[in-house]
């Protein structure tokens, strides 16, 4: 039997010979393509090239592919569990030619390696080519011998694969493995081809025809390739089994949850076990590649996924959180060939127990609101379902459980009422996404950088360069010259030493000019574009500039100076946290600009002032020591087998470079980083934190300063405490133990001042404000500005005092009324405090009206109604 992970390293190495370049697996978070949640194919990280936008490093290519689908256009997560072959995670195996090889090769590649590689019988192969696509059919019949019987022809979409309404297009040819006569099932194209037996296997598309917005297909110039084989189904074929589910990896992440659940696999809970295994992988890697569980985008479809797993762990009778424990098993499976898992494990292990910490308590508060919605339906009744979307969106309790929980009392549920609320959900999800900020890259970026190539960037070594205009670029149009003074615009030059904004660090500013011809731009912004385009943002402050002039471009270096400081800081702070909060911790965002840092991270609870003091401590000793920060080029696999962090998430190229902070021979700091840093950790000068706060669950943010700027902050401090000195009259030393007397003080004062003011109010009520109605005392006041607690004690020691007793005082503070009204327990079944305040509520327009029949609060904004509450409670006291 082949396992899962030699079947991979077969395809990679089958294609290694034949020339292919092996391209690393790119991101689930697509870094080309915003239009897409997750990468949900091999070719994602080749679209460029195939649309022509990007220049191809190599002609031939292969790849193990991680994928999700989930969320979006491509969503499989309802099927997960249910059936053989869905998955919300799945590792995609292709090829890919470039204007290389086209049909013959492409063909022969996939033909050889099924039948001579993995030694599969080739009758139980089936091909499908596009019903016109006559070359691909005389290559199958020439390399398989197969006839009619064996070459279907198929005439729909489904073997005329497209990226678009516009762009490359062409037909495909499908592989088929045939499963044997023991599963239902007939070949593609017959009305039974729904059915298991005939599986598809390996697709390939022959991207040769341009398709044009009036409808014509022209041929490319250069005819490409792409394929895919998804490596679950493959195995599957190999193990010769016919399910997924079945195959080894899967297997042993299904044993592993059996031997911690210590719930055997059973017909009735296999669809859970299923369910675990797949979202555990899907976990796992999005979190791994730095998506993290929240209420929107990406994050919320990661979060569904954790949460129907651990609804299926809970189904299966487990009370504790399970999914963390099975972290080591994913890893044993998959980290040889995806080495992230190993990195991000800390934050993925925590990750998920926290996640699911909070989903218990979710379900506990949701199984609750349930039992009281559906308390008094009977069998055959109908939940609301606007009720199961408020169990869905409120209390994360998925809709799925609500109908099983249901399903059980023979209960059904409102859906159509439930999809309206869910629809308007999704339309907001909706605009939310497409207004996320991610956008586009404007055509005009791709023009030039197609034209001319990277712009070489020299600011590692020197300040300033001599360089040409290559493109200028005015109200988003690409232009000959530019000179109108105070003209903002965008300019690109062939080299340049501004740095431009990535990786958290803000781009540079500085001045472009040329003294001969009186030029003068002023650059207040640098980006970057397709990772390689360096654009200059400027303004014109004299003369006129056209392209091919050459200019001196030149940085402002106390800024560069102050970005750099912050940078390598941000550094040492990123590895002071993990060795003194713990592994989990991990970057998920940073911001370097000149004035300050902020830097996000993964940690579940506040840092205390305590551990900020001891981060601030051990950063400016390292500054202190003035240690020599070390930059080298290498390798991506040199540099992560060295111990250099790499932040999740982040596409690297083959080349990195290597920041590094080392002490005879103690490591500090090592990261991937392209920034600009200081020359030796003095120079950052000071470092003090001015802020910790929680962003988001589980995302703590941590705000900085350096240098200059660290200094203001302490000098402000200074100056607050010497006048605070001064206004004390004691020495800042003894600051402290003054405030601390000065509060006690108040607090003794404001305890005196309330029993006074207390002791006051009840003697002016005991003789001025008594009214007998009957046999009832109707007391009866309004005072301004006195704290409401101290209204209801009032209020609670008239009504134990006085028997057949009603008292209302009502309070205007901020023209905001409040009701307090007491009733003495010996005519509460009389009346009620809580009716007489729900009836204030009514006339002063308030809410409220709570309590217990003895005492009630309301509010209230109508102060010219105040007559008509002590006319209306006259009025129930005279009835009673």
């Amino acid at each position: 039997m082949k396992h899962t992970n030699h079947i991979r390293e077969l395809f990679l190495n089958f294609f290694r010979t034949h020339n292919h370049t092996i391209a690393p697996s790119s991101p689930l978070v697509p870094y080309n393509d915003p239009s897409l949640m997750f990468t949900n194919s091999g070719m994602v990280q080749f679209k460029n090239i195939f649309t022509g936008d990007e220049k191809a490093l190599f002609t031939r290519a292969a790849t193990s592919q991680k994928c999700v689908r989930a969320g979006g256009k491509h969503n499989d997560l309802d099927n997960v569990g249910y059936t053989a072959r869905h998955h919300t995670f799945f590792e995609m195996l292709g090829n890919f030619s470039f204007g290389d090889y086209f049909k013959q090769e492409a063909i022969e590649f996939a033909w050889n390696f099924l039948t001579t590689e993995l030694a599969i019988p080739k009758q139980k192969l089936y091909v499908t080519i596009y019903h016109d696509d006559e070359e691909a059919y005389k290559i199958w019949h020439k390399i398989t011998g197969f006839g009619d019987e064996k070459i279907i022809r198929i005439a729909t979409d489904d073997n005329f694969w497209s990226m678009g309404d516009l762009g490359p297009c062409g037909p495909c040819s499908e592989i088929f493995y045939d499963h044997g006569d023991r599963i239902l099932g007939g070949l593609p194209g017959q009305p039974n081809s729904d059915g298991d037996r005939y599986v598809e296997i390996w697709n390939l598309v022959f991207m040769q025809y341009q398709q044009l917005s009036n409808g014509e297909r022209i041929k490319l110039p250069k005819a490409s390739i792409d394929t895919g084989m998804g490596l679950e189904r493959i195995a599957a074929v190999m193990q010769n089994v016919h399910d997924n589910y079945d195959i080894d990896l899967f297997k042993n992440i299904i044993e592993e949850i059996q031997e911690l659940s210590n719930v055997p696999v059973k017909i009735e809970n296999a669809a859970s076990y299923r369910i675990i295994a797949d979202h555990m992988r899907s976990s796992c890697f999005l979190l791994a590649d730095g998506v993290s569980p929240s209420n929107e985008g990406r994050g919320y479809v990661l979060r569904r996924i954790m949460r129907r797993a651990m609804r299926h762990v809970h189904q299966l009778g487990c009370k504790d959180p399970l999914l963390y424990k099975l972290v080591p098993i994913i890893n044993k499976e998959m980290s040889e060939a995806y080495p992230e898992l190993i990195r991000a494990e800390g934050l993925i292990t925590n990750t998920l127990q926290q996640e699911e910490e909070r989903f218990l308590t979710t379900l506990d508060k949701g199984l609750k609101l349930l039992d009281l919605e559906a308390k008094d339906l009977k069998t055959g009744d109908t939940l609301s379902g606007n009720v199961a979307f408020k169990l869905y969106d409120t209390y994360g309790f998925p809709f799925d459980l609500t109908k099983d929980i249901l399903d059980r009392k023979q209960i059904l549920i409102n859906e159509p009422e439930f999809e309206t609320a869910m629809q308007a959900q999704r339309e907001l999800a909706r605009k939310a996404w497409v207004g996320s900020g991610e956008q586009t890259v404007s055509e005009i970026w791709f023009e030039i950088y197609n034209k001319f190539g990277a712009t070489e960037f020299l600011g590692y070594e020197s300040p300033s360069a001599q360089a040409k205009v290559i493109a200028l670029i005015l109200d988003n149009k690409i232009v000959e010259k530019v000179d109108v003074i105070g003209k903002k615009f965008a300019i690109v030059l062939n080299q340049t030493p501004f740095y431009a904004e990535s990786g958290g660090q803000m781009g540079d500013i500085g001045n472009i000019t040329d003294n001969n011809q009186g030029i003068k731009l002023e650059v207040y912004d640098t980006k970057k574009y397709l990772s390689k385009l360096h654009v200059h943002f400027v303004t014109l402050v004299s003369g006129g500039i056209k392209i091919d002039d050459i200019v001196n471009a030149e940085i402002n270096e106390e800024y560069r100076n102050k970005l750099r400081a912050n940078h390598t800081v941000t550094h040492l702070l990123h590895a002071t946290l993990k060795a003194q909060l713990g592994s989990h911790v991990a970057q998920k965002g940073s911001l370097v600009a000149s004035d300050r840092l902020r830097f996000d991270m993964s940690h579940n609870k506040p840092i205390t002032k305590e551990e900020i003091l001891l981060i601030e401590q051990t950063i400016n000793r390292i500054i202190y020591q003035n240690i020599p920060i070390s930059t080298v080029k290498q390798s991506i696999d040199d540099a992560i087998k060295s111990g250099a962090e790499a932040l999740f998430g982040e596409k690297y190229e083959e080349e990195v470079r290597v920041v590094s902070v080392s002490k005879n021979n103690n490591l500090i700091s090592k990261e991937l980083c392209g920034g600009t840093h200081v020359n030796r950790t003095g120079d950052i000068g000071l470092f003090k934190i001015i802020s910790e706060s929680a962003i988001a669950a589980g995302i703590r943010r941590i705000e900085a300063v350096t240098g200059e700027e660290a200094v203001k902050v302490i000098h402000q401090q200074e100056k607050t405490l010497v006048q605070l000195s001064e206004l004390l009259l004691v020495p800042v030393e003894d600051l402290s133990s003054r405030v601390t007397s000065l509060i006690n003080d108040k607090k003794i004062l404001e305890k005196d001042l309330t029993k006074l003011r207390k002791d006051y109010l009840m003697s002016i009520f005991e003789k001025n404000y008594h009214e007998k109605i009957g046999d009832i005392s109707f007391m009866h006041h309004i005072v301004d500005n006195i704290p409401v607690k101290e209204l209801r004690s009032l209020v609670e020691d008239l009504k134990n005092k006085f028997n057949n007793a009603v008292i209302i005082i009502i309070s205007n503070i901020d023209t905001k009324l409040s009701v307090i009204i007491g009733v003495s327990k010996d005519i509460t079944a009389r009346i009620s405090a809580v009716e007489l305040s729900q009836l204030s509520a009514t006339i002063l327009g308030g809410a409220g009206g709570g309590g217990k029949s003895d005492l009630a609060q309301s509010g209230g904004i109508y102060s010219e109604k105040i007559p008509e509450v002590i006319a209306m409670i006259k009025d129930k006291l005279q009835n009673i």
